[in-house]
């Protein structure tokens, strides 16, 4: 079978490779891969600033059908519409282990970074991280699950009461799953972008965020005083992992307010005003990809019609057309894009 593997660290070293089908383990689903999603750290990787264990076959964010089952296998069958974890192995007796966060375990494991993932045509997946399909949620909106899954992550990190004003800085996928999920809780939600980010600004009216700023051409801090009589915004999520976005993030935050990190930075040293945060009793909280108990709940937000996700789908490509996905990605042009496989 076809898959798109990453052979050496650095950037670029993408390519089409042919690999034998995989076989499935006793504690193991074999899933037919339908759609895989691209994700922003698939581009670090591709770029050379996100680490990997070469060579792997990309891509952690996937939908499929269960063709093949593990003898040890008895929650599923074949047939089966699914999504699965992006874990692969866990040590499962860590601290983190022990209370579920699997995505803090030192010694984990995952698809698509050092285990092979869904830019193919099968992939095998551990039957704890497998999750079946609810009724309304089609394969496309599922490949979505795993970054519906992480922004789901961020918000439960926090408290987010109705009528609070939430402010997402970054519109890329992550940011307009976060707004979703923000809306869902009955918050009114802003949404920062760039003038390059247009469609984008663009889509997050057309899923129904109640304010869009283009802060190259608009005062984001006048609007946010304007909604909360200057007091400032209840809560703010940082999905880019745009530098000077944190300091706009701590300006605009209230006293006592919440702020999230989500967006990974390409730099490891990233300036943060403690002073601001000291001052302003700042609560801050990080939030490293998801765990389990994320994916059941982010599966019902999107069965359930609160979040959708298959909206931020803009472009389809197949595993061959790395290029022009990426091409779409780096312009601006493209907002969610999904590869398929191919035979």
């Amino acid at each position: 079978m076809k898959a798109l593997v990453k052979k050496e660290l650095g950037f670029g070293n993408l390519e089409i490779q042919e690999k034998p089908e995989p076989k499935v383990g006793m504690d193991q689903v074999k899933i037919e891969v339908k759609y895989a999603g691209i994700c922003g750290s698939d581009i670090h990787t591709y770029e050379g600033h996100y680490k990997v264990k070469v060579p792997v076959t990309l891509g952690h964010e996937f939908s499929g059908e269960i063709v093949a089952l593990g003898a040890n296998v008895k929650d599923f069958k074949i047939g089966d519409r699914v999504t699965s974890e992006t874990t692969f192995y866990v040590c499962g007796e860590c601290e983190y282990c022990q209370t579920g966060d699997f995505n803090l375990c030192n010694y984990r494991k995952g698809l698509g970074t050092q285990q092979d993932g869904g830019f193919t045509k099968y992939l095998i997946a551990r039957k704890e991280s497998v999750h079946k399909l609810p009724e309304n949620v089609d394969y496309q909106s599922a490949s979505m699950t795993e970054p519906l899954a992480c922004a789901h992550h961020v918000v439960s990190k926090t408290t987010i009461n109705k009528g609070d004003v939430v402010v997402i800085l970054g519109p890329g996928p992550i940011g307009l799953l976060t707004a979703q999920v923000a809306k869902s809780y009955g918050a009114t939600v802003v949404i920062t972008g760039l003038t390059n980010d247009k469609v984008r600004l663009d889509k997050a009216k057309e899923i129904g965020v109640d304010y869009t700023v283009d802060i190259l051409k608009e005062d984001v801090n006048k609007l946010v005083d304007q909604l909360t009589g200057g007091y400032g915004a209840d809560l703010v999520f940082e999905c880019s992992g745009a530098i000077p976005a944190v300091k706009m993030g701590l300006d605009l935050l209230r006293k006592k307010g919440q702020y999230g990190q989500i967006g990974i930075f390409p730099s490891s040293e990233i300036p943060f005003d403690f002073e601001k945060v000291i001052q302003k009793e700042i609560q801050v909280v990080g939030s490293r990809s998801q765990k389990p108990s994320d994916w059941e709940p982010s599966l019902a937000l999107m069965n359930d019609g609160l979040v959708d996700a298959k909206a931020l789908i803009t472009h389809e490509f197949n595993i061959t057309e790395w290029n022009e996905a990426y091409a779409a990605i780096k312009s601006g042009e493209a907002i969610k894009i999904l590869l398929t496989p191919v035979e």
